[in-house]
């Protein structure tokens, strides 16, 4: 360990991201990200931006982002916070909102960059078990808390809890903020954008990675009362006045005014997962319902890492975790068409080997 470290840094377990490999060649389904380009309209504008205002700060605010983003959801844009990715603004969240003398609860299977930012900001958590079906109970939460926070659909099982469970949530612990993480809700849900107006303790989250092909960009945003928003935005003006670019400010606007090129390639995105489904359960996995742009699925003959590996072989990726209780499952993002017929083709070829 080095001795000119600060002694928080000793005790961190840092997130270790989906694996981004510099071989071109593969197909890539272990990061979620979309298979789809981002929107022509999101593409023309920010070629527009390098210009020789490049020299010049962006809107520290991004009004304009806040105003679309509120135009989309017939909101205000004083309910409306931006950040650098939605890892970010639930970092913001994390410290502003989350940190308090009671734990913070949320899943034992989740986003595994919660129990991270709990170390780095000495938050007191406890997990709560997904049920043997991998899904959220929200009587299981019935306990004291500072606070509660996960992600739906959660991530990695991809199973959806009904906006009326959400709503149960919201209910049952209205003194305590209840952080709503909606990375994929686009691909299948019902997002709780909608219920912001009657609930003060909720915050949802949301970004721009997936359901609108922009991860490169990074954008991501969230949504609450504005007594919640002002605690992000101090926060955010204690560590980065200006997390967004000019080329992210402005591709993120166009992206949410272009709807029926979102929804075109949202409406593809589930109905290959759909296909994808029903042919891995024919072929004999085990596979949960979903409503991301990826699948959770096992094979109950065959160990889960060897056969990432020998889909590796293949020149295909899709993301194993070692986790117990899930540690035989598969993560296997959502591609193209012709992606997924080489990971069919490839499957059923290992499959019948041995």
């Amino acid at each position: 360990m080095n001795r000119f470290w600060s002694s928080v840094v000793h005790t961190l377990t840092p997130y270790v991201p989906g694996e981004q490999p510099k071989q071109t060649d593969l197909v890539k389904l272990n990061t979620n990200e979309n298979p789809y380009p981002p929107s022509p309209q999101a593409l023309a504008v920010m070629a527009k931006e390098a210009a020789e205002t490049l020299r010049l700060y962006p809107d520290p605010n991004a009004d304009r982002l806040k105003h679309a983003i509120a135009d989309y959801y017939g909101i205000k844009s004083q309910q409306v916070f931006v950040g650098n990715g939605s890892d970010e603004v639930l970092a913001h969240a994390f410290l502003g909102l989350l940190k308090h003398e009671l734990p913070l609860l949320f899943p034992d299977i989740s986003y595994s960059f919660y129990p991270v930012y709990c170390g780095l900001y000495d938050i007191a958590y406890q997990t709560i078990p997904l049920t043997d079906q991998f899904e959220i109970d929200p009587d299981d939460y019935d306990i004291p808390n500072g606070a509660i926070i996960f992600p739906n659909p959660n991530a990695p099982t991809g199973r959806l809890l009904p906006l009326s469970a959400v709503e149960l949530l919201l209910k049952q612990h209205s003194d305590s903020v209840v952080v709503v993480d909606e990375a994929y809700i686009d691909f299948g849900g019902e997002s709780a954008i909608s219920l912001v107006d009657r609930y003060p303790n909720l915050l949802v989250i949301q970004t721009l990675s997936k359901s609108r092909s922009l991860a490169g960009l990074r954008v991501g945003f969230a949504v609450g009362h504005a007594e919640l928003i002002e605690a992000l935005e101090r926060v955010k003006n204690s560590f980065n006045s200006y997390p967004l670019d000019r080329f992210a400010i402005s591709g993120a606007v166009a992206a949410f005014e272009d709807k029926a090129y979102f929804e075109e390639t949202c409406r593809r995105v589930m109905s290959t997962r759909d296909q994808l489904a029903n042919k891995l359960t024919q072929m004999g996995f085990q596979v949960l319902p979903s409503a991301a742009n990826f699948l959770f699925a096992r094979h109950p003959d065959r160990d889960a890492e060897e056969l990432a590996a020998r889909l590796r072989e293949r020149s295909i990726i899709v993301r194993h975790f070692k986790q117990a209780r899930i540690d035989q499952f598969l993560r296997i993002t959502i591609g193209t068409d012709e992606q997924t017929q080489r990971l069919i083709d490839a499957l059923e070829l290992i499959l019948k080997q041995d």
